[in-house]
């Protein structure tokens, strides 16, 4: 008879046991006492100096181009000589503006080995957003593609603290236009500055400290202006260790899942889907390819037919991004032509997962783990993450904390500043998720009220509503902001948009609050069907009637041809579809 499989508070213990890889200590940092990985690395340039574990292997795909680890290292050490000499001081932060392109990954290595703070600029901005970013974190140097450089350019008078913009071309293997020039701003292309690489570079000698400020990642911005939250080399890394954690934990309980049909590993190929000015896309996916010796894929855009033809000659094994990604590669007509036998994880975060997701991922991906993994840009990317058995059996959570983590679930009117230990548990306490550990940032740049506001004794207070079952297990019901109140009643739009999804012709759909005469607000339903379904409002209404409660049901239907309007997170604009609803029914009356 088979062994029966560990539990996941066995896996743990072995494999935090005294002298283990994942052991924890306590540390007090910063006046905070919290558990820490004791045998993680010190700092990113003791990351990046790993990646020459893997140095002949490709680390860098797009379109025809190929770079590997040891190329990627000499250049970044190249970038990273050059960025000294023009004066780049441990503390100065060097932005970053582009597309998903390699010389981004170069930039980010380069600019982190001088010490710099590495300040991801949101590539979706507008001319006005590139700008308040670029003063408001007060970047020295920019790295630019010829698209962000167009949208920008006439903002250069009004950004005095920028000295150096280094331009990488939009096309692979075409050096970059800099025809433009400015009376005060060097413009360069980056060909030119990176000049001829040694196949001998090394970094700069600077001395880290893990406490030290290493990036700054703006927050979506969905209300008011984008806050610049600090992170350290420590959360960082703690982001990397938690996602190392959460795959052998994984892997002990379950059994390794990353070999072909012979029982050979499969290196790690990773399609990056998402964009790396976001925690997702860099701290929890390009920094764990650059240590572990993963591909890391790259496309201009996303396109699953060409997602799928990807996965098909890179052999890769690893899918993330949004649940809306997955979604529309299992929707593409032609996804049974090609070959995704090398899936071995499809995983996503951001947004909701219908249930039936999972289900279709695992008839369509048979040996391929689905997970959902829940983190914010203030927690450095991941704080548990839901894969395999476990998200078959619970889909509709996003898993445990990591080790490292505490979580507390607290009252959304609490006035406490660290949770209270007669705080009311349960599987049924529904409350505002608090979230503390060495992954959680200091605090947002040049905004001490937003800090106070957010961040109280190390705890982070995340806006997310949420609710623990008796294992541990966090469910996030919904964002505080998005919960409609209809006549007293709380409805938690996460929980309806759940319903709708279920239905077999509804290919998209966000839940969002309209104001009501007596009710306050009454749900309202934004719906996008499969390509060549007709339904209609009232069979949607009956199908939500027969899932939920009578006061969750919506009142009001709206059929949407065009995708919803999303951030480059995949996080749903409901503001703006808030908007748009009201000036459609404006011009109805």
């Amino acid at each position: 008879m088979a062994d029966s499989p560990l539990t996941l508070a066995q896996a743990t213990a072995q494999l935090t046991a005294p002298g283990q890889m994942f052991e924890t200590e306590r540390l007090t940092i910063n006046g905070i006492e919290m558990t820490v990985w004791k045998h993680a690395p010190a700092n990113l340039r003791q990351v990046l100096d790993l990646s020459l574990n893997h140095a002949a292997r490709d680390f860098l795909v797009y379109e025809d181009e190929r770079i590997t680890f040891d190329e990627h290292y000499r250049i970044a050490s190249t970038l990273a000589a050059r960025l000294v000499a023009l004066g780049v001081n441990k503390g100065d932060r060097v932005a970053i503006a582009s597309r998903n392109l390699p010389e981004w990954v170069c930039a980010f290595w380069g600019s982190m080995a001088t010490g710099a703070v590495v300040v991801p600029l949101n590539a979706w901005w507008t001319s006005e957003e590139l700008a308040y970013g670029l003063t408001d974190s007060g970047s020295t140097v920019l790295f630019v593609d010829e698209e962000r450089l167009e949208r920008l350019y006439k903002q250069l008078d009004h950004l005095p603290e920028l000295k150096t913009i280094v331009v990488i071309s939009d096309e692979p293997g075409r050096r970059a236009y800099v025809d433009k020039k400015h009376a005060r701003i060097e413009l360069v292309g980056y060909e030119a500055f990176l000049g001829q690489i040694e196949p001998t570079a090394t970094p700069p000698q600077v001395d880290f400290d893990p406490e030290d400020d290493a990036t700054m990642f703006y927050t979506s911005g969905t209300t008011g202006k984008p806050k610049g939250a600090v992170g350290s080399h420590r959360n960082a890394i703690t982001n990397l260790m938690n996602l190392f954690f959460i795959a052998q934990s994984s892997a002990l309980r379950h059994g390794a899942n990353n070999v072909d049909e012979q029982g050979k590993g499969l290196p790690n190929a990773s399609l990056l889907n998402v964009p790396l000015f976001h925690a997702t896309g860099c701290l929890a996916t390009m920094l764990v390819n650059t240590a572990s010796g993963g591909k890391l894929v790259m496309m201009h855009h996303f396109d699953a037919s060409k997602a799928l033809a990807l996965i098909e000659s890179e052999r890769l094994t690893h899918i993330g991004g949004v649940p809306t990604i997955a979604m529309q590669i299992l929707d593409h007509p032609d996804f049974r032509k090609f070959d995704t036998s090398s899936v071995r994880s499809i995983s996503y975060g951001g947004a909701p997962a219908p249930p039936d997701l999972v289900r279709r991922i695992q008839a369509a991906f048979p040996v391929g783990q689905p997970g959902n993994g829940y983190g914010l840009t203030e927690t450095s990317a991941a704080v548990c993450l839901n894969n395999g058995p476990d998200y078959v059996e619970r889909p509709s959570s996003c898993g445990p904390a990591v080790p490292v983590c505490e979580v507390a679930i607290v009252p959304e009117d609490y006035e406490g500043l660290e949770p209270s230990p007669d705080l009311v548990l349960g599987p049924d306490v529904v409350g505002e998720l608090w979230i503390k550990g060495p992954n959680v940032v200091r605090g947002y740049w040049h905004k001490p009220e937003a800090t106070a506001k957010s961040f109280t004794k190390g705890w982070l207070h995340t806006g997310d509503v949420a609710r623990m079952d008796e294992d541990g297990y966090i469910y996030i019901v919904d964002r505080a902001k998005d919960m409609i109140i209809r006549g007293g009643e709380n409805v938690y739009s996460v929980i309806v948009e759940a319903a709708i999804f279920e239905h077999p012709d509804v290919a998209d759909c966000a839940v969002v609050g309209m104001n009501h005469p007596t009710l306050g607000e009454e749900v309202a339903a934004v719906v996008v069907l499969r390509p060549g379904r007709v339904v209609e409002a009232e069979e949607i209404s009956r199908y939500v009637a027969q899932r939920l409660a009578k006061f969750e049901v919506p009142t009001r239907i709206f059929f949407r041809t065009l995708a919803l309007p999303r951030n480059p997170q995949g996080k749903v604009l409901k503001r703006e579809l808030r908007e748009s609803l009201h000036d459609q029914l404006q011009n109805q009356s």
